[in-house]
């Protein structure tokens, strides 16, 4: 019997624009979430809109504009084309949704809902689980479904952070970069960062991150004195987990590491934090510090190599299901 199944791949989101307007509306509904910000609602939110938003979206509107692409964000121009080479190999549909603006996750599921879809598949694009991202995309994911008259067979992917493939495909990604730019003194592995408090409440963010950057050094058969995490990404003035990139890299010219690649394994597709935060402001941080060479290594984005990794990660879930393609 075969059944109408869907893949709803989910990124955090994006702005629609480069500019100080669009990103305003992009952060207000990204720093309302309380999977992100757990603060009491009316004195924050009087904070957001007072103070925070009319500081923050010009100055990340300027930095949106030096990555964008001729019509559109990287980070959804990617995603797109992850979902479209992931249609093709699975033969399944695969649809794009966004946590945080365009397309809206609810808008997606409605249209999934029309098609009467009896089997759903949800994959985050988080590879270590956080409840400020993964948690959060199962709120609203989970929200829009309940209201439906016939639920459909449910599946949630909520991390990958050890699965093989993925750790095979980071390594080759590195040993790529290594075979043509060569290789540097030391692998700096940057995770984003998390305050702290979320790890004593029980999230198991920082725990996968440290297993994925153990495998993927593993993998490269690297000396523990030749690779480093990091957290990057830090917002406000609470303890996030540590050490923080920006610390490290004014720190390695001094001690002699003059040359570094640098990796973020938690972001599969390329976006403001690895194109303008890692590539561009981490680089100018490092270079002013003394350094003498500084490689971003690029996410796995919609390679061939990628698509066939999380094409293994979604049959490792749901198996060989019939499909009754719509």
């Amino acid at each position: 019997m075969t059944q109408k199944t869907a893949i709803l791949l989910i990124n955090l989101g994006t702005p629609d624009a480069p500019t100080p307007a669009s990103v305003r509306r992009y952060l207000r509904e990204f720093l309302s979430d309380p999977r992100v910000v757990n603060l009491p609602r009316l004195p924050w939110q009087l904070l957001l809109n007072t103070v925070i938003l009319p500081i923050r979206a010009p100055r990340v509107a300027k930095n949106y504009a030096k990555i964008w692409y001729e019509n559109d964000s990287p980070l959804r121009v990617i995603t797109t084309q992850i979902a479209e080479k992931l249609q093709h190999k699975l033969n399944i549909p695969v649809v794009v949704g966004m946590r945080y603006g365009q397309p809206k996750i609810s808008d997606v599921l409605l249209q999934l809902q029309q098609q009467k879809i009896e089997n759903l598949l949800i994959l985050p694009l988080f590879p270590q689980y956080s409840s400020a991202t993964t948690a959060s995309i199962f709120d609203k994911v989970t929200a829009a479904i309940k209201t439906w008259r016939a639920i459909p067979t449910f599946n949630f992917i909520n991390n990958y952070h050890d699965n093989p493939h993925y750790i095979a495909q980071l390594a080759q990604s590195v040993k790529a970069h290594w075979a043509e730019k060569g290789k540097a003194q030391k692998l700096i592995i940057s995770f984003h960062g998390l305050p702290k408090q979320f790890i004593e409440k029980g999230d198991p963010y920082e725990k996968q991150c440290q297993a994925t950057a153990t495998l993927l050094a593993e993998a490269l058969e690297l000396a523990p004195q030749d690779w480093l995490l990091c957290y990057q990404s830090r917002f406000g003035k609470a303890a996030w987990l540590q050490p923080y990139v920006v610390d490290v890299l004014r720190q390695l010219p001094k001690d002699g590491i003059k040359s570094i690649e640098i990796i973020s394994p938690g972001f599969p597709a390329d976006c403001l934090e690895t194109l303008e935060e890692l590539a561009i402001q981490n680089r100018d941080i490092f270079m002013h510090a003394g350094g003498r060479s500084y490689e971003y290594i690029p996410a796995l984005n919609a390679s061939d190599a990628h698509i066939d990794c999380l094409a293994e990660i979604i049959k490792l879930k749901i198996g060989d299901i019939n499909v009754h393609i719509f």
